[in-house]
């Protein structure tokens, strides 16, 4: 991973949904879209939904698509709170740059992201727990495009 754009890539997710960035046009209908942009790099984060929810993040180098991932989810029990899901994704590692970080809690809500493969090939869990019931879950997946 180059640290250059691995620093762009944690900036741009903390400049859009985790960091409650405004929306841009959306791309479909009702689409909810995300767009940070620095220099030759592109971030984009498009999804559908919000209880259950499908998305998309992707990330361009001078006008080329670079790296991709996608992610499912959905809230599973009751209290469910957006505010410390972005909380917890504005903590994303630089040795992870996918989603949040490893463990992150505050108060009762737990959150945990495991993540299986490197930034060139991977997949994910994350979940979200309010005094020990899991609540939320989202599934993701990604890696280098050519």
């Amino acid at each position: 991973m180059n640290k250059q754009l691995v620093e762009f890539l944690i900036k741009a997710k903390q400049a859009t949904y985790a960091g409650k960035g405004a929306e841009t046009s959306s791309s479909r209908e009702k689409s909810h879209d995300l767009i940070y942009k620095d220099g030759e790099y592109m971030y984009y984060d498009t999804y559908l939904g919000t209880g259950k929810f499908a998305g998309e993040e992707a990330l361009w180098i001078k006008g080329n698509p670079y790296w991709s991932m996608n992610y499912i989810g959905r809230v599973t029990g009751e209290n469910f709170s957006g505010d410390f899901l972005k909380e917890a994704l504005l903590r994303v590692p630089e040795d992870r740059p996918f989603r949040g970080p490893k463990d992150y809690s505050n108060g009762d809500y737990s959150y945990h992201c495991e993540v299986d493969g490197e930034f060139d090939w991977f997949q994910g869990k994350e979940i979200i727990s309010l005094n020990g019931i899991e609540i939320y879950e989202c599934f993701f997946h990604g890696g280098l495009v050519e």
